[in-house]
């Protein structure tokens, strides 16, 4: 196996070897030859841009849809369904909203003619809906320029029914995002009741709340009326209680196991609790003697082909085998997902780029220069020990160009 000289986080660098596999003990990771049936999950997956486009801060997005499109190929072909058009796909963040309708229209079609042909096995019968649920938000707004009061609620409610539409038209599920527009003009938990309620019942079809914290995205600090989460949690049930039917489930990313616990239970019969928490879903997709979590997950994008299996054994009965499999991620996702946090997207196109599932190492917006290159590193060291880079001879000689071209030797 390879071996790299790479720098360490503490400073200074350190011949790393490969191992280029998982615990034995675990198994070898395996595509499903059947639907998985234990959880519901998705993946959030990032978008690809076109390696020549001008991916600098504040330039359009240009996707590279083919590669873009394979990629939720590559996640589907496991099993799972996607996630997209999402903050892992960089929405604020580089994905400016025109590029956001075609991913949104591009990625539905493209489910539905893996549904019509009936493409992977491990989607036997499932729908559209099943296999691509995509964010409706409001960052068509720009946030400076929208004020608190009625006119400011107004504007929001308008941008989140226009990419409501958006997304329905395309066939897939909805998951209302959070928005930092609603957070800078809402005044009360009133605002929030107020324009969500008016979304749900709008809605065709039940939809997926987001609830994303501030560590994710500062501006969405206070979200739901009130910086004291148990205040806060309380006007986002009071809306749940008021609309279950129009609620598939919610996806909450508040880093907080404890706290989805208690929303967990919380929740109307047959609402169910997406985790969000990329530090804590071995143990939240495992659940407790009452009940689990089931999974929308950026994490699940870098690390699908252990998420696959795990999934597979908690079919198979295996709840032991299912939950060490997680557990063997878990560094690699708090590492990936580490302060600050709203830099993750950069950590899953690498390990994309190091997998071949991209030509470059890239993001829309510049935003691959959001990690150190001792980050880099120990992600390509932990993706490996998870037995997660699938063809370590092509990682290796992508990290050495990486590490050449920023200096280390």
């Amino acid at each position: 196996m390879p071996t790299l000289t790479l720098p360490t986080l503490e400073g200074g660098t350190a011949e790393y070897t490969m191992t280029g596999q998982a615990d034995s003990s675990l198994g070898p990771f395996t595509r499903p030859e059947k639907p998985l049936t234990s959880r519901k999950v998705y993946a959030a997956a990032h978008v690809v841009p076109v390696m020549t486009a001008d991916n600098t801060p504040g330039s359009p997005a240009q996707l590279d849809w083919d590669a873009t499109l394979a990629y939720r190929h590559e996640l589907w072909s496991y099993g799972l369904g996607v996630a997209d058009a999402m903050d892992t796909a960089q929405r604020g963040m580089g994905l400016d909203f025109e590029a956001t309708k075609e991913l949104i229209r591009r990625s539905a079609a493209e489910a539905a003619s893996v549904v019509d042909a009936g493409t992977y096995p491990a989607l036997a019968g499932r729908t559209v809906r099943d296999l691509v649920a995509c964010g409706a938000g409001t960052d068509q707004l720009d946030p400076t320029t929208v004020e608190p009061g009625e006119a400011g609620v107004k504007a929001v409610l308008d941008a989140y029914l226009e990419q409501l539409e958006v997304v329905e038209a395309s066939g897939a599920k909805v998951i209302l995002m959070a928005s930092r527009a609603l957070a800078k003009v809402a005044s009360s938990p009133e605002d929030y009741l107020g324009i969500y309620s008016h979304l749900l019942q709008a809605a065709q079809q039940p939809v997926i709340l987001h609830w994303l914290g501030p560590m994710f995205d500062p501006a969405l600090a206070g979200y739901w009326g009130s910086d004291d989460v148990a205040a806060a949690t309380e006007t986002f049930l009071t809306l749940i209680r008021q609309n279950p039917a129009k609620v598939d489930g919610v996806k909450v990313s508040l880093l907080d196991a404890d706290h989805e616990t208690q929303l967990r239970a919380a929740l109307p019969e047959g609402v169910r609790l997406y985790t969000g928490d990329d530090f804590n879903y071995p143990e939240l997709i495992d659940g407790d003697e009452t009940a689990y979590s089931d999974a929308l997950l950026g994490i699940f994008a870098a690390i699908y082909p252990a998420a696959s299996t795990a999934l597979q054994a908690y079919d198979a009965g295996d709840a032991a085998r299912g939950r060490a499999i997680l557990d063997s991620t878990r560094e690699l996702g708090k590492h990936i997902f580490s302060a600050p946090t709203l830099y993750y997207k950069t950590g899953i196109a690498f390990l994309s780029w190091l997998n071949g599932h991209q030509a470059g190492f890239q993001l829309v917006g510049g935003l691959h220069s959001g990690r150190s290159l001792p980050h880099l590193a120990h992600t390509f060291v932990l993706a490996d020990q998870a037995g997660l880079l699938t063809d370590p001879q092509l990682a290796a000689e992508r990290m050495t160009t990486l590490l050449k071209t920023g200096g280390v030797s």
